[in-house]
């Protein structure tokens, strides 16, 4: 992979996440880690996909800005059933009542990338759906999965990758999607990069 990627301009990902950091190595890509420091929009008319577009877009042009050679990658991942968004939960008991409304039913969990080059006006902006079901859960097998996995920085208040055979039956789609990062996709947008 790293030959066909190797001719891409710097590359920046403009995330905290250490999940997405693990998974952007994995395409064996040079890279530097700067954090986009701005709030997430929350907007009752926009679908989940819309605004993890829009806080992926954001994040990755405020980078942009400071480093417009590079080309920044920054990702939003939401979890929602229905019409509900599942954040990140503020307390463990906020925790527990999300995985309880999640229980034993399927959700989508969508992640937004924005890839943005500002010097030369260049951007793709796309999400990845995975479809997520819960098993069944009592009281007792919430708490212990919350007993196990640090909730309060996870969208939906869980990782498939930490635990997640406790509490996930099944997927369809991407799973690295779920992680934060649809990899698939990902790798096909940057060999598709247009090249200086």
């Amino acid at each position: 992979m790293r030959a066909a990627l190797k001719d891409l301009p710097p590359l920046i990902l403009a995330s905290a996440s250490p999940r997405r950091v693990e998974l952007l190595r994995q395409l064996l890509l040079n890279f530097k880690v700067l954090p986009a420091q701005v709030a997430e929009v929350h907007h009752e008319q926009m679908t989940a996909r819309e605004l993890s577009q829009v806080n992926a877009y954001r994040k990755a042009r405020a980078v942009a800005k400071k480093f417009p050679d590079a080309l920044v990658l920054a990702a939003d991942t939401l979890v929602y059933s229905d019409t509900t968004l599942f954040g990140k939960p503020a307390t463990l008991a906020e925790a527990y009542e999300m995985l309880e409304q999640l229980e034993g039913r399927t959700h989508q969990v969508v992640t937004g990338i924005c890839l943005l080059h500002l010097r030369q006006h260049r951007q793709t902006v796309f999400a990845d759906t995975t479809a997520v079901t819960f098993r069944p859960l009592d009281a007792v097998q919430i708490r212990q999965y919350l007993n196990r996995v640090n909730p309060l920085d996870k969208a939906g208040a869980y990782a498939i990758q930490e635990e997640g055979d406790l509490i996930v039956e099944k997927i369809a789609g991407s799973y690295t999607n779920v992680v934060g990062l649809p990899l698939e996709r990902l790798n096909a947008e940057l060999r598709a990069w247009p090249r200086a």
